[in-house]
């Protein structure tokens, strides 16, 4: 097994795969983003010929990404990965929105964008101030219940709730919820497992 560094940026990345390719393995796994050096070190390594099957971070699942190397004229059927993942009525809902306004609420660490964001937002509300301070003080309690539960999409109901005294209980698009630590409780969290079959993500299995 090898392991090599990468920069991004760079225009040309066959000099790190014929590095990886000592190895003698059939796999590669990429580290690395989409649309930066991860794309051209696969981009490298199936122009050469080192390796056609790759097991993909978590930063690799974007759709674009599949695209960009059907377009090269090639596939990368047979590679897999994982990608955090939610189930339930936020994450549905989450995709649908997003996919109507041409976006992908499914590509990586885009549903915790949107709820951090959200979830700012709350808590400079509920403390009366745009300040980091509020957002400290009050991110546990527009989080966590009691409080009327908001799913995405009902960024403007919770302020409302907020500015009239009310409690929320923000879900978002990934099942928020903190513990006393400020971690997310464990149980919210969890991972989809896929398999790429053509130019698309194939879902196996959640965990």
């Amino acid at each position: 097994t090898i392991n090599t560094a990468h920069e991004d940026g760079k225009a040309d990345y066959t000099a790190e795969v014929a590095e990886l390719a000592e190895a003698g393995r059939d796999l590669l796994v990429v580290l690395g983003y989409a649309d930066q050096g991860g794309i051209g070190i696969i981009r490298a390594a199936l122009d050469t010929g080192a390796f056609e099957t790759f097991g993909l971070a978590d930063a690799m699942y974007s759709q674009p990404f599949l695209d960009a190397i059907e377009a090269d004229g090639n596939d990368l059927t047979g590679s897999f990965g994982t990608v955090p993942g939610y189930q339930g009525e936020g994450a549905d809902l989450f995709s649908e929105i997003s996919m109507a306004a041409g976006g992908d609420g499914q590509a990586a660490f885009t549903g915790e964008s949107y709820d951090a964001a959200a979830l700012m937002a709350l808590a400079m509300q509920k403390g009366g101030e745009a300040t980091s301070e509020a957002i400290a003080a009050n991110m546990m309690a527009v989080a966590n219940a009691p409080g009327e539960k908001i799913l995405p999409g009902e960024l403007g109901k919770a302020l409302e709730i907020l500015a009239a005294g009310g409690e929320v209980d923000y879900v978002g698009a990934t099942n928020v919820e903190f513990v006393d630590s400020g971690e997310r409780r464990p149980a919210a969290t969890g991972y989809w497992e896929y398999e790429v079959q053509g130019s698309k993500f194939e879902t196996i299995r959640f965990h």
